[in-house]
C-alpha cells in the first residue's frame, strides 16, 4: 500500500472511532489547546499496532516519513501512532537517526503527552544506545522552548530507573533548576524521582543542596518514591 493510502487508512480509520466525550476527557488535562479525535488510549494503541503489519515491510527510512506526516497533523492520536512506529524499529536504530528525533521534538511537539511519549521511549532508546547524544540533550535544556527543556530530562527518564547516567542527569537538573515553567520543573522532578530509585541517597543529598531555591513542584516529584522521613526533611523549611 503507498505511503498516502497508508495515511489516509489512519485517518479513516481514527475517524471511525472517535468519540465526543473522549475529547472532553482528554482536553482537561492540558492547559494549551490540544487536536484530538477522541479515541481512547488502549484503542489508538491496538490500532497501532495493527497498522505497522502493513508498515514493518517498508523499512525504517519510509516508516519515519509516515511517522512524520502524522506528527504534522498535531492530532493526539497520529503522534501517538507515530510515536510508536518509530519505537518499534529500536533495534535499527543508527546515530543519525538522532537528528530527525531531535528535529520532531523542535517542530511538532507541541504538548506534553507527545513530548513524553516520543522522548520517553524513541529517543530515550537511540540516547541510551549512543551516549554521546547526552550532551546534545545537555545543550536541549538551554533552549528557549519549554518543550526542548522538557524533553532535556524525560528522555532519560528509563535509563535513570536503571541507576544509568547520574553525572548527566545531575548536570541538565542543575541547568533546568530554576525554570519558572511548571511543565519544565515537572520534567526535571520526575526525572530525578526515578533516578532515586538506583541513587536515592545521591538524589537526596542534590534534593537538600538545592530545596532553599528549587521550585516546590520541583522538588514534590524528586522525593516522591522516598521514605516519608527523607520526605520530610526535603519539605522542612
Amino acid at each position: 500500500m503507498p505511503n498516502n493510502e497508508i495515511i489516509a487508512a489512519v485517518r479513516k480509520e481514527l475517524t471511525h472511532l472517535k468519540d465526543d466525550k473522549t475529547i472532553g476527557q482528554y482536553q482537561r488535562f492540558f492547559k494549551e489547546e490540544v487536536k484530538f479525535y477522541g479515541v481512547k488510549t488502549g484503542l489508538v494503541e491496538k490500532m497501532a499496532g495493527v497498522f505497522f503489519a502493513q508498515v514493518k515491510p517498508l523499512g525504517k527510512k519510509e516508516t519515519f516519513k509516515l511517522c512524520e506526516e502524522l506528527l504534522k497533523s498535531g492530532y493526539s492520536e497520529e503522534s501517538f501512532i507515530a510515536c510508536n512506529w518509530s519505537y518499534r524499529f529500536h533495534t535499527e536504530y543508527e546515530p543519525e537517526d538522532f537528528y530527525t528525533f531531535e528535529r520532531w521534538v523542535k517542530t511538532y511537539v507541541t504538548n506534553w503527552a507527545t513530548c513524553d511519549t516520543l522522548c520517553n521511549h524513541t529517543i530515550g532508546a537511540l540516547v541510551e544506545q549512543y551516549p554521546q547524544f547526552i550532551e546534545n540533550l545537555k545543550d536541549w535544556a538551554k533552549s528557549d522552548s519549554r518543550w526542548v527543556k522538557r524533553a532535556a530530562a524525560v528522555t532519560l527518564i528509563i535509563p535513570a530507573k536503571r541507576g544509568k547516567f547520574l553525572k548527566d542527569i545531575l548536570v541538565i537538573a542543575d541547568t533546568l533548576l530554576l525554570d519558572k515553567d511548571d511543565l519544565v520543573q515537572k520534567g526535571y522532578g520526575w526525572l530525578l524521582k526515578d533516578a532515586s530509585i538506583k541513587n536515592q541517597e545521591e538524589i537526596f543529598n542534590y534534593v537538600m543542596k538545592n530545596k532553599k531555591v528549587m521550585p516546590r513542584t520541583a522538588l514534590r516529584y524528586a522525593i516522591e518514591r522516598m521514605p516519608e522521613d527523607l520526605k520530610r526533611q526535603a519539605m522542612s523549611k
